[in-house]
């Protein structure tokens, strides 16, 4: 049972409201960790501002950006957001083997090359902080990176952490119902 009671999509207003049915007509439903920012219009208010901000970035596309979000997740154990974006990556046409090799490699993905490049660096980073080296940045930096964009992929992937910690410690469902709609 949630420990906390959320903002209902019938009892919104204001920022929420805008929120609310910016995801309703985008992904087809309210994603929890909005339902549970919802508790604080100004966090609500800055995650929105965020997420906008991604899906208009110049060099980090919407499938890199699924692809970090749905390793980070699983790296983290995040229930909700794996399966969202799990949701996402089929709509971009992995199979269960596609998506395996994935998981095993980064490097596997069906990303463009600089993409995947991208990825790995964001997946290691999560896992092992220490182990990105002066030639990882130039590798990056090579195939047309800037450190901003570096910094702002590696943010989009640690983003996962407060989520999955205010998710469980608030006891948020974490059945992620758009994952389980056919492509």
């Amino acid at each position: 049972m949630t420990l906390v009671t959320t903002v209902a999509p019938e009892n919104a207003t204001g920022i929420i409201k805008e929120g609310y049915d910016m995801f309703m007509k985008n992904v087809g439903t309210i994603p929890q960790p909005m339902r549970l920012m919802s508790l604080s219009p100004a966090l609500f208010e800055l995650q929105l501002k965020r997420i906008q901000y991604f899906s208009k970035h110049p060099k980090l596309s919407f499938a890199l950006l699924v692809h970090i979000r749905y390793l980070a997740s699983k790296t983290l154990d995040y229930g909700y957001c794996m399966d969202l974006n799990l949701h996402f990556l089929k709509k971009l046409g992995y199979d269960d083997e596609a998506l395996r090799m994935m998981e095993e490699d980064p490097g596997k993905s069906m990303l463009e090359e600089n993409e995947s490049t991208m990825l790995d660096f964001v997946i290691r980073a999560i896992k092992k902080p220490d182990s990105i080296t002066p030639e990882d940045m130039a590798e990056l930096k090579e195939q047309g990176y800037e450190e901003q964009d570096m910094l702002e992929a590696l943010a989009q992937g640690v983003g996962m952490i407060d989520h999955a910690i205010m998710m469980q410690v608030f006891r948020i469902d974490q059945n992620c119902e758009v994952a389980y709609t056919s492509p």
